[in-house]
């Protein structure tokens, strides 16, 4: 029976061979990536998809070619799409923190920021010479001439009345005063003193008078002021609308069809007096004022903010943000210290990838999404409203940062959201809003069947990466070795893995050893070099594992027989490789009735999933052996030496073979190690890990030296997962290995103890002698004689 269910040496690995495929030097590759269809066909039905809500989710592990395909398919949908408008944000004059955003044609944003800087140029050339022009000297002149003529109508009059009181009025600048006349001169201090006192009263007497009618004839002074004042300035504004109006006129022409722009055209307009008067009129001072200081001044006040300037011949934007944080996201407002005070304005107001986006794709990261505070809520809140607010995401915190309110931007964007599995699955059962915004679910596979229609394809995509990289030219048994390689990785004869991004990574691996070998083509041989060298940078743990069963730290026999032990074959994951090793699991069997009892799990190492393993164990021996009287046992199974968590059902089989021994006193081949799952009808189910399994124990062996008796027992079903590596086939061709398939316990008892494990007759009866009917003696045996202690205790009571 064991040479039939021994593999034969075909079954082991797949051997591909391409004769017959095309293997072009310059191929055109397909616009599709290679086994994603089902992924291509939604995310090309989502981006055709204009409604509300039908935003994607591209769902796959990493590595599977997710961002390319997706960026190569929206770069070229891009492409045949108008460009959206630019966008700016401008001062608001009449409230500064709240900025205006203006929306321009694709390209017109540079545009319009050259021509406000033109317009800041011909302003610093116009003014002040303005105001130095002959035209305005003399209007300002006559203007002023006007105010001293009533000025100095009004002085005379006291003048005269000083005269006729025998008093000199004097005029310094806006001073007045008086003094004495005595024979037709005035008096001076000195001689003012030297008067008799009588008269030095008439005097002063005389002074008040003068000074009450002084303040009478000036009583409108300050209106004369004022007018000549406002007339100054309405001659100002005459002169500066004078001058701008040809600066504006060509702008209005140019803009006319820009609303957005002729609005902010005329608010400028509105300002610039006030502007021109307080910064741009001839200085009083005897250093003027610099023009760069000046130019500074006008473009914080008047230039454009471009927050996003689209070209026309590129289409709709594609953006991917590697980093969505909120504010690289959103937009941010930036702050500068102005004598230890934050402050800033519209022009510290930055776009965020929403605004880059905006009538285009985004692309982000699922995960790094969710990692960031506030930006789950608020790309949701964005999309809902359908416009992009740029604020504090702490504002709701009561932490005050922020001192804009910038006016918002309305949004039309198509999100993509590149993620995992959990992911997906995790946002549609805690968000309510997912599936309402995020229509799309574009699955990619994770493996891709093998055919000779894909085969041609990975063909043609390894050459491409060879000649795209820069790397030797691949042979036909490279590639085969690279069919081979991807196959073991997706433990499938029939299928490649989908991870195609590995195989691309061993092309330039491979290419390193073909360099050094000096070799025009990268051959076979500098794959599996490659291949070896990964495995060896990796290699520190199995080989310090290894080495702890040399030594004999980590039990496990190779050789003779035992009762109530068997080897298992496990698959340890550490980091991003996973090795097999041999475990040693035992047995024991006493009588009682307190079942069959999990070490691991007692002592919580042992997961879920072992946990099962072992209670249907249970309902296999109750099933198999325990049909004519009760099931009393109490037995224990342990996993020895493991001081980690075990999960998973593969050790199941053994862990039964394993007992049944130790029930029957049976020995078990220690050359054998089994791996399987069971199902309570002792059907032998498939696992995962196989290859690494077999290859675990097979190392441990063959350091030991092969003799030809050692073999590693799978499941049937795992005969398609086979890709074990070359120098297990090579042992197994000369006879010193063995893989055995089986498919049920009996089988599997019979190849590790040699005996027969025994068949119903017609009776419900098994042989005598085999392994079955002593498990059967030896329960009932048991049972009988936790009956005999029951009726012990009633006798005794």
């Amino acid at each position: 029976m064991s040479n039939t269910l021994k593999l034969p040496l075909e079954s082991l690995k797949l051997n591909v061979d391409l004769t017959g495929f095309e293997f072009p030097t310059a191929p055109k590759l397909p616009d599709t990536i290679l086994g994603q269809s089902r992924a291509q066909s939604a995310l090309e039905f989502g981006v055709a998809m204009s409604n509300p809500g039908y935003n994607i989710f591209v769902m796959g592990e990493p590595g599977l070619g997710r961002l390319s395909m997706i960026t190569n398919h929206l770069d070229a949908q891009a492409k045949t799409l108008p460009a959206p408008p630019s966008y700016a944000y401008v001062d608001n004059f009449d409230n500064p923190r709240e900025p205006v955003a203006v929306e321009l044609p694709a390209e017109y944003g540079q545009t319009l920021s050259k021509d406000i800087e033109k317009l800041i140029d011909n302003l610093l050339a116009t003014f002040p010479a303005a105001f130095e022009s002959p035209t305005y000297q003399q209007k300002k002149s006559a203007i002023e001439r006007h105010f001293n003529q009533y000025y100095n109508n009004a002085i005379d009059l006291v003048d005269k009345k000083a005269q006729s009181l025998e008093i000199a009025l004097f005029r310094e600048g806006e001073t007045i005063s008086f003094a004495p006349i005595r024979d037709n001169k005035a008096l001076n201090e000195d001689q003012f003193t030297q008067l008799p006192l009588t008269e030095r009263e008439v005097f002063h007497k005389h002074v008040e008078e003068l000074e009450v009618y002084l303040s009478d004839v000036l009583l409108e002074l300050p209106q004369w002021r004022r007018a000549m004042v406002e007339k100054i300035k309405q001659l100002d504004n005459d002169t500066i609308d004078l001058a701008i109006e040809p600066l504006f006129a060509e702008l209005n022409d140019s803009y006319q069809n820009i609303d957005d722009v002729i609005s902010f055209l005329a608010e400028i307009k509105k300002n610039l007096s006030n502007t021109i008067t307080d910064y741009l009129m001839p200085s009083r001072t005897p250093e003027p004022q610099d023009n760069t200081v000046k130019r500074q001044l006008l473009t914080e006040l008047y230039a454009p903010n471009i927050l996003v300037d689209n070209k026309q011949e590129c289409g709709a934007p594609v953006i991917y943000e590697p980093h969505p944080i909120y504010q690289n996201l959103f937009g941010r407002i930036e702050y500068v210290s102005d004598q230890g005070t934050l402050v800033t304005n519209y022009r510290r107001i930055c776009a965020g990838s929403l605004h880059k986006a905006n009538g285009g794709y985004l692309i982000l990261d699922a995960e790094k999404l969710l990692n960031y505070p506030f930006v789950w809520e608020g790309l949701k809140r964005a999309l809902q409203s359908g416009r992009i607010e740029i604020e504090s995401p702490y504002s709701d915190l009561g932490i005050n940062t922020i001192t804009l309110k910038p006016e918002v931007i309305p949004l039309n964007v198509k999100v993509i959201l590149v993620g995992s599995r959990d992911i997906y699955y995790l946002l549609e059962e805690l968000d309510d809003e997912f599936n309402e915004m995020f229509k799309i679910l574009a699955d990619f596979d994770s493996y891709i069947p093998r055919n000779d229609e894909s085969m041609q394809r990975f063909i043609l995509l390894m050459i491409r990466q060879a000649a795209d990289s820069g790397a030797k030219p691949l042979t036909r048994t490279a590639i085969e070795c690279l069919i081979e390689h991807s196959c073991r990785l997706s433990e499938n004869q029939h299928h490649f893995s989908a991870r195609i991004k590995d195989s691309l990574e061993i092309i330039g691996e491979a290419n390193l050893f073909c360099k050094r070998d000096n070799q025009s083509v990268c051959d076979r041989s500098h794959i599996e070099q490659a291949l070896a060298a990964r495995e060896h940078r990796n290699g520190r743990m199995p080989e310090n594992i290894l080495e702890e069963m040399l030594v004999g730290t980590i039990l496990i026999d190779t050789e003779g027989e035992a009762v109530g032990k068997v080897n298992g074959l496990t698959v340890l994951e550490v980091g991003g490789s996973s090795f097999g090793a041999p475990v040693r699991i035992t047995a024991s069997v006493y009588p009682g009735s307190r079942g069959i009892v999990d070490v691991e799990r007692e002592v919580e190492l042992g997961q879920a999933i072992h946990s099962k393993g072992v209670m249907i164990l249970t309902g296999y021996l109750g099933h198999t052996y325990a049909q004519q009287f009760p099931f009393a046992i109490s037995g224990s199974i342990a996993i020895e030496q493991s001081y980690g968590y075990i999960d998973g059902d593969s050790a199941a089989l053994a862990e039964l073979c394993c007992l049944i021994s130790a029930l029957t006193r049976t020995p078990i081949k220690q050359t054998f190690a089994v791996t399987g799952s069971i199902n309570q009808y002792g059907e032998v189910q498939a696992v995962g890990g196989v290859n690494e399994k077999i290859e675990g124990f097979f190392r441990l062996c063959q350091a030991r030296g092969l003799n030809g008796q050692h073999a590693a027992i799978i499941p049937a079903a795992n005969k398609r997962n086979l890709m074990l590596k070359q120098e297990v086939i090579d042992a197994v061709a000369k006879g010193l290995f063995a893989v055995y398939a089986v498919s049920s316990v009996d089988e599997t008892l019979e190849l590790l103890t040699g005996e027969s494990a025994g068949v119903l007759d017609s009776e419900g009866m098994y042989p005598e002698d085999s392994i079955n009917f002593k498990a059967i003696s030896r329960l009932k045996e048991i049972s009988d004689m936790a009956g005999d202690e029951d009726d012990n205790k009633e006798e005794g009571a």
